[in-house]
């Protein structure tokens, strides 16, 4: 039960004039419309396209589950997806992906470009296999020479320069390198699992050859197999901290950022 409304409240006029609007110290350049991104649109587009075009001619021609087992070919695959989105969200001038997801896809590219050109297809080195993909110790030809430069050249160089050119620096966090580890970790895991379930003699049993345990033995494997986690970690390491030491590609949205005196980060993923 509500108490009865006094009726001795005397009415109160209305405030003559028309009410005032103060100016607003932000100034209009604060204040932006967001706008596609159209360059990095087209750029991961064109770079997912080119991957994804890559495995799918890849697949067409050798055996689809040996070369899906492929490190280099689930890599590209993921960089497919990953620039797919990010090309989405760019467009529609959406915040970028996670950098967790971005940072590992851009890793595990440049892995894939260094392990091929450093030890596959460097003849000083002790594992040479510069075919790959089709388990041939010759270098490839015809098409598979040409997605072999694709998966393992040009995507990598196309990633790195997407990170370098069209996103925001200082974004990587030391704290992700080590969940970077897991994809590679599994993939180990599978691929010796893989080399167990087949039968001796299979060709290309295991798929690289300091993974061969046939050939090498366990011991030293996973030897080869701690090298190499420590590499990748050092340079998951070595990204964090050129990322955080690189410069703005995105000048002028930085200077617009400062003018406001508000510490927003807009979108450029």
């Amino acid at each position: 039960m509500t108490a009865p409304i006094p009726r001795d409240i005397p009415n109160i006029p209305a405030i003559p004039g028309v009410p005032v609007l103060f100016p607003s110290h932000v100034p209009a350049t604060a204040v932006v419309a967001p706008t596609p991104r159209r360059l990095a649109t087209l750029f991961r587009l064109l770079v997912a396209v080119s991957a994804a075009a890559a495995v799918a001619v890849e697949v067409g021609l050798g055996s689809p589950l040996r070369t899906l087992s492929h490190f280099t070919i689930q890599s590209n695959i993921l960089l497919a997806l990953v620039f797919v989105a990010s090309a989405r969200r760019a467009w529609a001038a959406r915040p970028p992906l996670p950098t967790s997801l971005t940072g590992a896809t851009l890793l595990y590219a440049l892995v894939t470009a260094l392990v091929y050109h450093l030890i596959l297809a460097n003849g000083a080195s002790p594992y040479p296999l510069p075919g790959i993909l089709t388990g041939e110790a010759a270098a490839p030809t015809g098409w598979h020479a040409i997605t072999n430069q694709i998966l393992h050249t040009a995507v990598p160089i196309a990633a790195l320069l997407d990170w370098l050119l069209l996103t925001y620096p200082g974004d990587l966090h030391l704290r992700q390198a080590t969940t970077w580890l897991l994809y590679p970790l599994t993939y180990l895991t599978f691929t010796l699992t893989r080399g167990e379930l087949l039968t001796p003699g299979t060709p290309a049993r295991y798929l690289y050859p300091f993974l061969d345990v046939a050939g090498h033995g366990y011991k030293s494997v996973l030897a080869n197999a701690l090298l190499l986690g420590l590499a990748i970690y050092a340079l998951a390491i070595l990204l964090v901290a050129l990322d955080h030491a690189r410069p703005n590609p995105i000048r002028h949205r930085v200077h617009h950022r400062a003018q406001t005196g508000f510490r927003l980060q807009p979108p450029v993923g």
